[in-house]
């Protein structure tokens, strides 16, 4: 025997593997983070469904439907096909799932095929050698002592390479099975995703047919609605006016004053570092009308204005401070009931249409502060509050300073 039988696989063998294990792992531990990431969009959308529901439910209390039904039934249907869309992207993701289990299905089914033919082999050319000759009279049969020790060692090492070989298409048997199992995981949760997103589809269809419905019904109360309109634009007007008044006043008094000016400084650039990061000033909401021009949702050829954004809240809930400040005024609008008005430097912040106010003026106040309650509408069944951000004059649109 010239040539001893290998125990163990060669470098290059294993080289290989390593090679076929980093393109095995690395689409799946890509295909993972995707996945977890649009199952987390999934929750939160699902979630926030769930508090608009609840937010309707509120409104629904009163006898008479209103825009803000209309504003609630948009927004929970631009979140519905949201969801669908997300669930599409996961049913995609685990096709793709799908098809690399089967892949590599294939590809452990060739190897252990191959590793049970080589073992066949191995056990053919054994039953050939001792049918031949008994490995005791082999090995006694040495020229010398060297050559019988040798003999001796070839038994040992192909016995322990044929128990190798054993141990190897156990273990490829095994991890065949799992890689199934989990192929037939991934098949049940394709299927449950299917299920969710044909529920989805149906909820959604129901939600237009409620959706217009509600603009034929609120079609008919023109009047009452252009006269709504006129009445919360007055006191929003109202309130430019006054927020205009107040930072041309405080404007002057900071003029002559350089430690003002210099604190103003630091307090602005801190403010603006922190655009897109803003915490919201409620915990949950819905955005019911959003910053500056648009159609009205029910009135045709009428246009909203809006120097803030609209958010509806739980009945009464509390509304924060976005960022450290100072407030700058405390007063009563009709039709906005209190406004606060928090000053950042050179930036306000201002949240109207609030109740139990708990801050007075000069007070300073830091970031996630309770500085009063949501206003509750009785009539309207709802708690909203108007949320502005200025830089001077300037109006800004505050979705762009919230995270």
């Amino acid at each position: 025997m010239k040539r001893m039988l290998q125990p163990y696989p060669s470098r290059k063998v294993i080289l290989g593997c390593l090679i076929s294990l980093f393109f095995i792992i690395g689409p799946r531990a890509v295909t993972q983070t995707t996945k977890d990431k649009l199952n987390q969009d999934r929750q939160q959308l699902e979630n926030e469904i769930e508090y608009t529901s609840k937010l309707l439910d509120q409104t629904k209390k009163t006898k008479e439907t209103s825009v803000r039904d209309l504003q609630l039934l948009s927004s929970r249907i631009r979140k519905r096909e949201a969801l669908i869309n997300t669930i599409s992207k996961e049913i995609s993701e685990v096709d793709r799932k799908l098809t690399e289990d089967q892949r590599l299905i294939d590809q452990q089914s060739r190897e252990l095929k191959a590793l049970k033919d080589e073992y066949a082999r191995m056990i053919y050319y054994a039953y050939k050698i001792m049918k031949v000759q008994n490995r005791l009279v082999f090995i006694f049969s040495a020229n010398d002592f060297n050559q019988a020790y040798q003999r001796l060692k070839y038994y040992q090492q192909y016995a322990a390479y044929r128990r190798k070989q054993a141990d190897r298409i156990r273990e490829a048997q095994v991890a065949l099975s799992l890689q199934m199992h989990s192929l037939e995981e991934t098949r049940a949760e394709k299927l449950k995703l299917a299920e969710s997103e044909s529920v989805e589809k149906s909820k959604l269809d129901r939600e237009k047919q409620q959706k217009d419905q509600t603009v034929q019904e609120l079609s008919r109360q023109e009047k009452q609605l252009l006269a709504t309109l006129r009445t919360k634009q007055q006191a929003l007007n109202k309130l430019k006016a006054e927020i205009e008044r107040i930072v041309a006043e405080e404007a002057r008094a900071r003029a002559s004053d350089a430690g003002i000016k210099a604190a103003d400084m630091r307090l602005s650039s801190s403010f603006a570092a922190n655009k897109g990061r803003l915490p919201w000033p409620t915990d949950q909401g819905v955005v019911t009308s959003t910053f500056g021009e648009h159609p009205h949702p029910v009135l045709k050829y009428v246009k909203v204005n809006n120097n803030g954004i609209d958010i509806m809240v739980s009945q009464s809930a509390p509304v924060k401070a976005v960022f450290n400040g100072v407030v700058t005024k405390v007063l009563t609008i009709p039709n906005l009931n209190r406004v606060v008005m928090l000053r950042h430097g050179e930036y306000l912040t201002v949240y109207s249409d609030l109740d139990e106010v708990s801050v007075t003026n000069g007070q300073n106040v830091v970031t996630g502060q309770v500085i009063g309650r949501a206003h509750y509408d009785l009539d309207e069944g709802k708690s909203e509050i108007n949320f502005q951000v200025w830089y001077g004059k300037t109006i800004l649109n505050p979705q762009d300073w919230l995270r």
